[in-house]
């Protein structure tokens, strides 16, 4: 496969199959921070231990950390007590919090620091005597941790008809704040709906979009704008992958999920000369350059890099693990995930480039 920046040179031989490859795409500074959290714990602390849900949405992370010695469940009651426990990326709501302190639970916060962020305005929003609308989808972990924060002045509107449907008084004092994942154009709609709604309404304080979801769905625009096919790699539990590919087809592009390169389909590449590649905010480079290789088997062998934003965000990690290291290598951990481990999943292909 031949890797290069974006070229203008033509093929006279015929239409020239090649990539398009975003940039920036994959692991964000949260999702990063979470995983080396679970890795240092592990060097600390010795296996097993417990991680509260999914550190991120993605099933091969998860699997890998298994295999290291992390224990996903779904309770902080179902962690042993005394134990150590680690809280995910998306957040939990003061009842976890206080369920694990009363099993004395040694507990490590991976928190993204924008969702912690969010929590912090809910609860002033609160104090302040104002009706929480929290922008974002029911189910996902993210919102029921920030709805957690004050569950009986909350309200969660996923759509325009949410709005129309909140049996409130147009002059209720009321606030709101959206889940850190969705981008600035899913919300939009929302947003103006809530303030032709109400006529005493506050916005955030500061921005609780994260940028990388938004930096991700602005490179699925411009993929969609060059590319027969957009190809977005991420599991199917992911709501920022699933987004991006939602992104692609309202552009008029053809898009689909490939939670691994098992789930390519060739058939989608039927009369494609062009295909844009990226990934969600929980997917290990390792996976994109799997599915690269995999295109090149069908003939799409030339990549281009499609730069649209940089990104130096770093966070740092908790004092309790940053014991004679580095608050952050994201050189050492991006380099880690995106090579296929000797010890990765059964059927995982090996990269060979």
């Amino acid at each position: 496969m031949h890797l290069s920046t974006k070229s203008s040179h033509s093929d006279t031989s015929g239409p020239r199959k090649r990539v398009i490859l975003a940039e920036p795409r994959g692991f964000c500074a949260g999702v990063r921070r979470a995983i080396a959290m679970v890795e240092r714990a592990l060097e600390v602390y010795g296996p097993p231990i417990y991680v509260r849900k999914q550190i991120v949405h993605n099933h091969y992370v998860v699997s890998l950390l298994e295999r290291k010695g992390a224990r996903f469940v779904e309770s902080e009651f179902d962690v042993p007590e005394g134990a150590v426990c680690l809280f995910s990326a998306h957040g939990v709501p003061p009842a976890v919090r206080a369920g694990a302190a009363d099993r004395n639970l040694q507990v490590i916060d991976a928190t993204c620091p924008l969702v912690a962020k969010v929590h912090q305005q809910a609860r002033r929003v609160v104090r302040d005597g104002r009706v929480l609308l929290l922008v974002g989808h029911q189910e996902h972990e993210e919102t029921e941790g920030t709805r957690g924060e004050a569950p009986r002045e909350t309200l969660v509107v996923e759509t325009v008809e949410d709005v129309e449907r909140l049996d409130l008084p147009r002059d209720t004092p009321v606030a709101y704040l959206t889940q850190t994942t969705l981008s600035v154009d899913e919300t939009a709609d929302i947003v103006r709906a809530l303030t032709e709604r109400f006529d005493d309404i506050v916005g955030p304080g500061t921005d609780t979009i994260c940028y990388a979801s938004q930096n991700r769905q602005n490179g699925i625009k411009s993929l969609a704008r060059q590319a027969d096919l957009v190809l977005v790699v991420g599991s199917e539990n992911s709501s920022n992958s699933q987004r991006m590919v939602d992104v692609a087809r309202e552009a008029g592009t053809p898009a689909q999920l490939v939670p691994d390169v098992s789930r390519l389909d060739g058939g989608w590449l039927d009369g494609v000369t062009t295909v844009g590649v990226s990934s969600g905010a929980s997917v290990p480079d390792a996976l994109v350059h799997q599915l690269l290789d995999r295109l090149a088997e069908f003939g799409h062998d030339e990549v281009e890099i499609e730069s649209t934003a940089v990104e130096d965000v770093v966070f740092s990690m908790p004092l309790q693990l940053t014991d004679g290291i580095r608050s952050d290598d994201r050189e050492r951990l991006d380099d880690a995930w995106s090579k296929v481990p000797p010890d990765a999943p059964a059927g995982t292909p090996r990269r060979t480039m």
